[in-house]
């Protein structure tokens, strides 16, 4: 008897943005945001299409680049609402507190990358539980070459890590532009709400309205901690958990 081919894994795929300054210095943003939505192969025709819904919500031409900078308050509020109450999507984040941490030698890119490794954790346990196999775009950021994540990927390989490389794609990262990889530009909104919540604005506020409307797709393993998935924040110490204590709560 012939044998039956074993069914091909489920495909997932990460696009990744992120939100606040990279450097480390005391002039740069309090802190540094990377979010991932997650979205299905199957579930890609209904994520573009909200694309396209929101863009004509918010009155924006067929095919126009979202950008939350661009957003009014009320049409941020209508953004991240309109992303949170979508059943295709999953959320993973890391939230690095600037403010909080020892003093570093890390550089901007490494700083980035630095991030990007509490992120790849993340989304190759989510991948792995649902028996998937997860590629990750990276919105394009200045200075980053392509050639530089792969030279990461291999030295995090060749280390231990918490990453489960099988439930990645091996082909590895890509990075590319919000305009042309739309779906980009549902990671910015993700990012740049989660930034809002913890970033002071010039008056010494935050807004963590638009992060509590996304609430409902973050990223939660079981019954651990919003912030051991959905929310990694680094560090997460007694000053951190003083300062931030609604992040538990979410």
């Amino acid at each position: 008897m012939n044998e039956v081919p074993a069914a091909s894994p489920r495909r997932l795929h990460a696009f990744i943005d992120e939100a606040g300054v990279r450097s480390h210095s005391p002039k740069s943003s309090d802190c540094f945001v990377m979010s991932a939505v997650i979205v299905a192969d199957t579930d890609l025709p209904e994520a573009t299409a909200f694309l396209a819904k929101l863009r004509i919500e918010l009155g924006r031409g067929d095919g126009a680049t979202l950008h939350w900078q661009n957003f009014k308050h009320i049409d941020r509020v209508h953004a991240a609402k309109s992303l949170g109450g979508q059943q295709w999507a999953t959320i993973s984040t890391v939230v690095v507190c600037k403010r909080h941490l020892g003093p570093s030698s890390m550089d901007e890119d490494q700083f980035y990358l630095f991030t990007l490794r509490f992120l790849l954790e993340r989304l190759s346990w989510f991948a792995r539980d649902s028996q998937s196999v997860l590629t990750f775009t990276l919105a394009h950021i200045v200075r980053m070459k392509l050639a530089k994540l792969r030279e990461y990927e291999a030295a995090l390989q060749a280390r231990e890590t918490q990453i489960c490389w099988k439930a990645l794609d091996p082909k590895g990262g890509q990075m590319d532009q919000p305009s042309r990889v739309e779906l980009l530009q549902a990671a910015d909104i993700a990012a740049s709400a989660t930034f809002a919540a913890f970033n002071n604005d010039k008056y010494g506020n935050t807004e963590p309205r638009y992060l509590q409307e996304l609430r409902p797709l973050l990223y939660r393993r079981g019954s651990g901690a919003i912030t051991s998935y959905g929310m990694k924040m680094h560090p997460w110490g007694p000053t951190t958990k003083a300062a931030y204590p609604w992040v538990a709560a979410l």
